[in-house]
This record gives C-alpha cells, sequence and structure tokens, in this order.
C-alpha cells in the first residue's frame, strides 16, 4: 500500500510524515522551491506474525508494508501543477493534514478546517482539469483517425471535465465498472479516497468533543464517505523518539491506548477494503495484504504468478483456531485445517499453503 500525505503549507504533514515513519524529514516552515518528495516504509504491526515466529521459529519474518510519499505543502497560487504532485499520483489514497490548532507564530488566521479541505480540494481538482483536458484532446485526435473504439472515451472524458470544471472531484462522478479501464495509470488525483487527519495541539486531542474544527472535519468526511482520524502530529513524533521500552509506559500515562501509525493503517486498510492473509513455515512467516472479496488462486498470485496459473488447492485454518489449537499438528488432528477450490473467498488472518502444478 501506498499512502500520499498532502495539505496545506504548515499544517505538520512532514511532522506526521516523521511520527509514521520514524524517519527525520525537514519539518521547518513552508519553502515553494522545496518540492522534493519524502519517502517512507514502514511494517504494518501484526502480533499475529509474532505469534507465528515463536511457533515457527522462522529465518525470516516479514510483515506487510505501507509506503509513505510526502510532499511539501500546496500553496494556492503557487504554480507548481501536475509536476509538483506528480509524486503522490501513483498511491492509493490520500492522507489530507487538516490544522485544527492555532499558532500565532506561524498563521494570521485562526484555524478553520473546512476552509482549508476547500482550498486544497480545489486545488487537487484544477490539476486533475490539466490531466483531463489532455486526455479528452488525444480522445479526440484518436477519433478523427477513424477509430470508433475511441468514441466512448472522448464522451466520458468530456462529462468528467464539465463535472471538475463545476469544482466536483472525479470520484463523485458517475461511472460505471468498465469505465474503470480509463484511470489504470492512476493519475487522476480526486479520483482517490482520502483520510483526513485532524492535526491537534495536546489539549485539543485530549478533548475532542469540544473541538469544533475537529467536530466539523469529522461531520464533513462522515458525509462525504471518507474517513478521519485525530492525531496529534508532534506528540507523536516525541513518542517515536522515546526507546521503544519507554513507550507503552509514556502512553499509558498520557492515557492513550494506540499509536498514530496502527490507527492509520487501520483506517487506511477499511477505506481501501484491504485485509491480510498469512503464510507460515520454518523458512518464513508472512504477511501478504489482499482486496476484501479475493479468491483463492487470487490470493495465491500475490506470492507469485506460477502459483496462480497452476493452483490445484487450498490448506487453510484460521489464525483464531491455529492459536486454539496450539500448534500446526494439532490443528490437523482436530479437523481445523481446511482444503479450499478454487472459489474460496479468502477472509482476514487465513494462515494458507497452496499447491500448484505448472505443466511445462
Amino acid at each position: 500500500m501506498k499512502l500520499g500525505i498532502v495539505g496545506l503549507p504548515n499544517v505538520g504533514k512532514s511532522t506526521l510524515f516523521n511520527a509514521m515513519t520514524g524517519e527525520k524529514a525537514e519539518t521547518a516552515t513552508y519553502r515553494s522551491f522545496e518540492v522534493q518528495p519524502n519517502l517512507g516504509v514502514v511494517k504494518v504491526p501484526d502480533s499475529r506474525l509474532d505469534w507465528l515466529a515463536e511457533l515457527h521459529q522462522p529465518e525470516k519474518v516479514t510483515p506487510a508494508t505501507i509506503e509513505f510519499v510526502d510532499i511539501a505543502g500546496l500553496a494556492k497560487g503557487e504554480g507548481l501543477g501536475n509536476k509538483y504532485l506528480a509524486a503522490v499520483r501513483q498511491t492509493d489514497a490520500l492522507v489530507h493534514v487538516v490544522r485544527c490548532f492555532d499558532n500565532d507564530e506561524i498563521f494570521d488566521e485562526p484555524a478553520d478546517s473546512l476552509r482549508d479541505v476547500e482550498i486544497l480540494n480545489m486545488e487537487l481538482v484544477l490539476a486533475d482539469i490539466e490531466v483531463v483536458e489532455r486526455r479528452v484532446e488525444k480522445a479526440r485526435k484518436n477519433l478523427k483517425g477513424g477509430d470508433k473504439k475511441y468514441q466512448r472515451e472522448a464522451e466520458f472524458f468530456e462529462g468528467l471535465l464539465k463535472h471538475l470544471s463545476d469544482g466536483q472531484p472525479a470520484r463523485t462522478y458517475p461511472m460505471e465498472d468498465a469505465d474503470l479501464v480509463y484511470f489504470q495509470d492512476g493519475g487522476i488525483l480526486t479520483l482517490k479516497k482520502v483520510i483526513y487527519v485532524a492535526n491537534l495541539s495536546e489539549d485539543g486531542y485530549a478533548d475532542l468533543e469540544h473541538n469544533e474544527n475537529y467536530q466539523k472535519l469529522k461531520a464533513f468526511a462522515e458525509e462525504s464517505g471518507e474517513s478521519c482520524m485525530p492525531i496529534c502530529a508532534r506528540l507523536e513524533m516525541d513518542i517515536m523518539e522515546l526507546p521503544e521500552e519507554e513507550r507503552a509506559p509514556f502512553l499509558e500515562d498520557l492515557g492513550i491506548t494506540e499509536m498514530g501509525l496502527s490507527r492509520l493503517i487501520n483506517c487506511a486498510y477499511d477505506l481501501l477494503g484491504l485485509m491480510s492473509f498469512l503464510t507460515a513455515g520454518k523458512p518464513e512467516v508472512r504477511a501478504w495484504t489482499i482486496r476484501k472479496g479475493s479468491k483463492a488462486p487470487e490470493a495465491a498470485g500475490k506470492i507469485h504468478s506460477d502459483i496462480e496459473r497452476g493452483f490445484i488447492r487450498a490448506e487453510v485454518v484460521s489464525f483464531d483456531d491455529l492459536v486454539k489449537a496450539g500448534s500446526m499438528q494439532a490443528a490437523k488432528e482436530k479437523g481445523l485445517i481446511r482444503s479450499e477450490g478454487k472459489e474460496y473467498v479468502m477472509r482476514d488472518g487465513d494462515i494458507v499453503l497452496f499447491r500448484f502444478n505448472v505443466s511445462k
């Protein structure tokens, strides 16, 4: 999974990036020429892998990973356009960091979460208009060459261009599943799902119920079918800088039950309809990310295309059943390991051994 972090200048994006990744990205106030993105990869916390590692004592443990892409603050009128936004075009979803705190030393105006969301969303719409205008021009040119298959493409993008020109994001444009082929390059920013991260001060985070900016943002996200989560990025970064053994007691003292990284990952998995299945043995214990609703052969293809092509069956046990049994052998003796065919729909936490045969 790849998440792009976007937001207006100085809202705490790079601070959030550092808190999520443990990196040391620049967090000084915004400078318009800083257009190089920060990149960081984090391991997805999964206690199931820890348990399986204790059971199998493998040579290697490989968790799922998430890549974060952080670009400098997107200020209205900067003129950086699509070149500036290229780094987040190939992401799976956008993490929109929204200021829900006041700081008179940096900002001339008090925080207004909905105002800031509107500004940034319009900048993304304008960037998409540039892309769609080129797609319309290309489809019309191809249509003039006599290839009628471009008729539908031209009409589709002309409609989308009008929709964007009305200030509406691409994700609210009516389309059929067959139309998704036009977006395989991932280039339309406002088609991506959004997680709104409300960045609060410590005091604001401690009293979410009475934080007007957070409550307005949360209501907006719910109405839009998007996700919203509160965080104090500065506090999260401070916690990440502590030795690992000191983090849990510090969180307990603050009354925080879960780190922001875990909450953001869970939010992203839910928003994108993702889950994990597991493979386990002496060579490796590993988590694999797939879409909910994936069938067994498709999951096998995540490991290797040959396994999907030569799929015979999947030997499956749920993680919870394995924990109750205590070992693979005990699970087998109790009949908890199932043999599933090509139509089996994978479940989160399935531990799988794929049987396959690839003929020459």
